[in-house]
């Protein structure tokens, strides 16, 4: 896979309702540059994966407005940004977006894992862009079927361009998607609306790390 052509396909797609980070300004919350930083920040992501030799998906939903839009990097807040650099070497990421870093639970829950294994996955999105209610750009939905399709070919791309053997699924709807691909699927409990425990339970049990090893550094209140 080329990973500058892969960033400028992702880059190209525009949907209504849908906020594309390698491609839409945030007249809100982003800095002058931050088209351009977080397409960087995916650029590297991938080419980091390619050089560890990552063969493994960790596979969220879609980007959140607290998350993933403002970094382009799936299930990944800003408040990580510092961490992503030392877990993926050789790779620089920045933050977009003015003030101070914003945290997001479901990244917060996620990092706790990464701290606790050895080869990093790739953290990726069934639909990797963030969908968002009609005039609420700061909300969060669940893509439509027809959204889903305009990305079947990104993600079929990005699996066979990086040799991915297994991806781990958190939640049904990336479980359910995933499943469609020829590769070793493990399903594993989304943390948010109750999941927390179940989502640890399953990371544990996958990973052979004591529970108590993923209890987050930081507590954060919103999903």
């Amino acid at each position: 896979m080329n990973p500058i052509a892969f960033v400028e396909a992702m880059s190209a797609l525009k949907l209504e309702n849908v906020f594309n980070p390698y491609a839409d300004q945030c007249p809100v919350h982003d800095r002058a540059d931050a088209v351009v930083s977080r397409r960087e920040n995916l650029l590297q992501y991938l080419k980091a994966a390619a050089e560890i030799g990552i063969d493994t998906i960790w596979m969220g939903r879609d980007l959140g407005y607290r998350g993933g839009r403002r970094t382009g990097l799936a299930l990944t807040d800003e408040y990580h940004l510092p961490e992503m650099n030392q877990r993926y070497p050789g790779a620089s990421f920045t933050q977009a977006t003015l003030g101070p870093a914003v945290a997001e639970r479901t990244a917060t829950e996620i990092w706790s894992v990464l701290r606790a294994i050895q080869l990093p996955p790739l953290l990726w999105n069934v639909f990797p862009f963030h969908p968002h209610e009609p005039g609420n750009p700061f909300t969060n939905r669940k893509f439509t079927s027809g959204e889903l399709k305009r990305v079947n070919e990104l993600n079929n791309m990005l699996i066979k361009g990086l040799k991915v053997r297994r991806v781990v699924a958190i939640g049904q709807d990336a479980f359910a998607y995933a499943s469609k691909f020829d590769v070793d699927v493990v399903a594993i409990r989304h943390p948010s609306y109750g999941g927390i425990r179940d989502f640890r339970n399953g990371m544990s049990a996958l990973y052979d790390i004591p529970v108590e090893a993923l209890t987050p550094k930081r507590q954060v209140s919103l999903f």
